[in-house]
């Protein structure tokens, strides 16, 4: 079943066993991203986490760029609109989505698609691939959280560097920095994308929300009191569970337990 906004720029796609597909489709722009587009991606990111069918997303862009950043030629309508709107801000809904997000990066993610990359959960990228900071070259303070988050990932020294000179964070080197989870040949990244979906899909979705959530809440937090909240929630989630609970859980075990491992990611 497709889903699609007006003129298709922002595409979803739900699939029969768990996975939504949302695409920015501007190819012959680089897919770069308008106000509307803005707009309507934060409403499908937003729709998904209501929808029980969807368990994982893959999110992409069409042709040769999942996301070139803001379309400049509009650039007064983005940014002196309603920027402050969770409501219409695709970055918030995105990291407000309880569940996993894994970005299939072809090309340029430039700026606002860096940006939009930054908030995936799990990132695969085509060798070709390119990460770019922008925002120093044309004078646009970052809003959508790059000067912060890239960091934190990649070390200050590192970022600091992508930032100040707006020059390309290649895909093997993201990858080696720890950015990129998997980096594949060209016209792969989907591909492996979906692969991942498929084992994440495999796991109790209840556990899977969960662990997200953990996670991502405790890199809030110094190593303390991340260790503290994770102990916390672990506390009251086997507090609230049934003896009923405890033997769907034994038994999910069991079962698992006679199965073959899956290959390794």
């Amino acid at each position: 079943m497709d889903q699609t906004v007006p003129e298709n720029l922002i595409m979803v796609k739900k699939e029969s066993g768990g996975i939504a597909v949302i695409t920015i489709n501007r190819p012959k722009s680089l897919n770069s991203l308008t106000r509307a587009m803005m707009v309507d991606l934060a409403k499908a990111f937003k729709d998904m986490d209501s929808d029980e069918s969807v368990q994982v997303v893959i999110f992409t862009g069409s042709g040769r760029s999942f996301c070139s950043g803001v379309d400049l030629t509009a650039a007064e309508s983005v940014f002196k609109g309603d920027v402050k709107d969770p409501e219409t801000d695709p970055v918030v809904q995105m990291e407000r989505l309880r569940k996993p997000i894994i970005g299939a990066i072809n090309g340029f993610a430039i700026t606002a698609g860096f940006e939009l990359a930054l908030a995936c959960d799990i990132l695969v990228a085509s060798r070709g691939a390119k990460f770019m900071d922008t925002h120093a070259r044309f004078g646009i303070f970052p809003s959508w959280g790059l000067s912060q988050k890239l960091s934190r990932i990649i070390g200050a020294n590192k970022a600091r560097e992508v930032s100040l000179t707006s020059l390309p964070l290649t895909a093997d080197v993201a990858g080696k920095l720890g950015f990129v989870n998997h980096v594949v040949e060209e016209g792969e990244s989907f591909k492996k994308a979906r692969e991942i979906a498929e084992a994440i899909i495999k796991n109790e979705q209840g556990m899977v929300l969960r662990i997200k959530s953990v996670i991502n809440d405790g890199l809030k937090l110094d190593l303390g009191h991340a260790l503290a909240l994770e102990k916390e929630r672990a506390h009251a989630y086997y507090s609230g569970m049934t003896k009923e609970q405890f033997k769907k859980m034994q038994e999910f075990i069991a079962g698992r337990g006679s199965k073959k491992p899956s290959s390794k990611l």
